[in-house]
């Protein structure tokens, strides 16, 4: 099937659309060229109940960094690594530590906004397209978009946990009890990490106080799932719920290096549902693709018509 608007798209240029401020976190890539953009066309429109799959690449566009990126991810820029969930909980001065990042890195993180790639695949929710979106990012930037068929699989760092009654608070109501309760506190801040913190010294968070739950005093920490724990059961059913109501399936953004998202992908080629892959550079589940474009996440779904 042929691209309804012209014969032969124009590639799509890797340096186009995306604000200078943002390409530092963007990977290198070649444009998309004219045939792989044409059979991602003919992908989409092929779709009647698309299931969509987003990760840390997605929101590079937006300004926030990724971990596993060549040249410009966390991994590749710096020797540290995310905070594990056995160590936050173990540990109150990892968790004073992370805190303490986290208050400071905080008015930068939520303050990104969605890209084009966002309001894209928000469109083609509202038209039909878009039966289910799985993001595997804690930024809340689909949230941001008004996406309503969403699951956040490893959760939003616009929310917070209690660890005691589980209740959840506002993070945004967390950041005024943080600077309440350190109102002389000040730490300069160092490079940008992916989960919304910033690096700073050991000695800098030495005297940060860290809130308790207001209703029983547990232990506070954001909804999402750290490095090391587990999504839960009741999340992955639903998630396997509506990957079988599903046709096909377009990975967009993420190298799915993490099992708790390409279990997914697993699901949908056991079901022999046709998989595309929107990424730079390899995926664990290249094999399982019957397509696979390499290219900027907005700049190429934004070429695309979702007939």
């Amino acid at each position: 099937m042929r691209l309804p608007w012209r014969a032969v798209p124009p590639p799509v240029r890797a340096a186009s659309s995306v604000p200078a401020g943002k390409l530092s976190f963007v990977p290198a890539c070649s444009s998309t060229d004219a045939s792989s953009l044409e059979l991602l066309q003919d992908f989409v429109t092929r779709a009647r109940r698309l299931f969509v799959i987003t990760g840390a690449g997605f929101s590079t566009e937006s300004g926030i960094p990724d971990y596993r990126s060549e040249g410009v991810g966390l991994y590749a820029r710096t020797d540290r690594r995310p905070m594990q969930h056995s160590e936050f909980i173990r540990s109150a001065k990892s968790r004073q530590r992370y805190w303490a990042r986290n208050f400071v890195g905080w008015p930068q993180f939520s303050s990104h906004r969605p890209n084009r790639g966002h309001a894209v695949l928000r469109r083609w929710e509202d038209g039909g397209k878009l039966h289910w979106l799985l993001t595997q990012n804690v930024d809340a930037l689909h949230a941001k978009a008004g996406h309503k068929r969403l699951t956040e699989l490893h959760g939003c760092s616009h929310r917070v946990l209690c660890l005691g009654c589980g209740a959840i608070t506002a993070r945004e109501d967390l950041q005024r009890r943080f600077a309440s309760l350190n109102p002389g506190w000040r730490a300069q801040a160092g490079t940008v990490a992916p989960d919304g913190d910033v690096f700073l010294e050991e000695e800098q968070v030495l005297n940060f106080r860290v809130p308790s739950c207001e209703q029983c005093g547990g232990i506070l920490k954001p909804d999402v799932t750290f490095f090391g724990d587990t999504v839960s059961r009741a999340t992955v059913q639903c998630v396997h719920d509506r990957l079988a109501e599903s046709d096909l399936v377009l990975v967009v953004g993420s190298s799915l290096q993490v099992y708790s998202g390409y279990r997914f992908l697993l699901a949908a080629s056991d079901r022999k549902m046709p998989i595309a892959i929107l990424n730079i550079g390899p995926t664990r589940a290249d094999h399982l693709a019957e397509l696979k474009v390499s290219g900027r996440c907005g700049e190429v779904l934004s070429a695309i018509q979702p007939l």
